[in-house]
């Protein structure tokens, strides 16, 4: 049982609690769109196919969102990628030059990013030896205006998952807004924390269609929380934030069965061979363990073997600078024909 009373109404900041929120033309609007002669919003008349404006509730992309992840439509908030979905948060209940945030380094780089952008102070605990968060040090460090907790699991650039146990206490301890960023959670064998949104009012779950859905490029970040936190994120939204052609193609890549199952178990398997092959290559030293689509490994130079396979046009990312990864480097799990031309490379260089 959580051990705190939750009320959202006292993380709101006042500002946004008083704010009347825009009104769109397609707001206003309820009905059969196909029967209408929409003269409200002074658009273009002629037809291209994206001359009017698109629907600011991306209702019927929700409505397949909800089928795939068997949770309501009005538990979700969709945003341009997962940053807009995060600065959203960020806006909503921080208040700046006042408030802090707490985030888990070696972590994913934009919580501090957002947290610089809008004034809002970082603590930072690092995780522990096996990258798991300490959580009796996190909770020591909270103080009055510890707004939210940012929980990257699988984790970027680590790629292993966060002890349920561990979630779970933070969960029921921390009297902020818990992020839990599933941007990898399909490659995981770990269940998603969405499932448990009813158990923790606090708790919001991010997601993309970036990795596991192959559509980084049209920029869809996904967010999952109750009722009630999407009802305050919605009143500080953009009203168009999530354009026609991002809505089509994502309903057009959702609806195609089986798609993302077949591609995620492909990738799931060129991880088992890349692991495998580089268990091979004499100056890694340690390959640590993966629920993403990327392995990071530690090598005796990282930085020199960066620049090398840079010369050879592979393209990675060098990790040494983050805290806990001296000398690792961040390998993305790509074609088998990408994974062979990276082994062989690296074995030769």
């Amino acid at each position: 049982m959580k051990t705190t009373n939750f009320n959202i109404d006292n993380l709101t900041r006042s500002n946004v609690k008083a704010l009347k929120p825009y009104s769109s033309a397609r707001d206003e609007f309820q009905g059969n769109s196909n029967a209408m002669v929409f003269l409200d919003a002074n658009e273009n008349p002629f037809n291209n196919g994206v001359n009017r404006y698109p629907d600011p509730q991306q209702g019927n992309l929700k409505t397949i969102l909800s089928k795939i992840k068997s949770i309501n439509s009005k538990n979700i908030l969709l945003g341009n990628g997962s940053d807009e979905v995060l600065d959203l948060i960020f806006r909503a209940f921080c208040e700046p030059n006042k408030d802090n945030i707490i985030i888990l380094p070696p972590t994913y780089g934009m919580y501090s990013v957002l947290a610089n952008i809008n004034a809002i102070d970082i603590k930072e605990v690092q995780l522990s030896n096996s990258f798991q968060p300490q959580v009796e040090t996190i909770l020591n460090v909270v103080d009055n205006n510890s707004k939210i907790l940012f929980l990257c699991s699988p984790n970027n650039p680590t790629g292993n998952s966060f002890s349920s146990k561990s979630i779970e206490t933070l969960l029921n301890k921390f009297e902020g807004l818990v992020v839990i960023d599933e941007a990898y959670i399909d490659f995981s064998k770990e269940n998603s924390w969405i499932d448990r949104l009813e158990e923790f009012p606090n708790l919001i779950v991010t997601q993309t269609l970036s990795k596991a859905y192959g559509m980084a490029g049209i920029r869809l970040g996904i967010c999952y929380a109750s009722s009630d936190i999407i009802s305050v994120l919605n009143r500080i939204k953009p009203p168009y934030n999530v354009n026609e052609l991002t809505q089509q193609k994502a309903v057009q890549q959702l609806s195609i069965k089986d798609l993302a199952t077949n591609q995620i178990n492909s990738i799931l398997e060129e991880r088992t061979l890349l692991i495998s092959e580089l268990e091979s290559v004499s100056y890694i030293s340690k390959i640590y363990p993966s629920d993403a689509n990327f392995v990071l490994v530690k090598v005796d130079d990282a930085s020199k073997r960066y620049d090398q396979l840079i010369e050879k046009g592979i393209v990675i990312r060098n990790r040494t600078t983050q805290p806990g990864c001296e000398n690792c480097l961040r390998l993305t799990v790509g074609t088998s024909e990408e994974n062979e031309i990276l082994i062989n490379t690296l074995k030769s260089i």
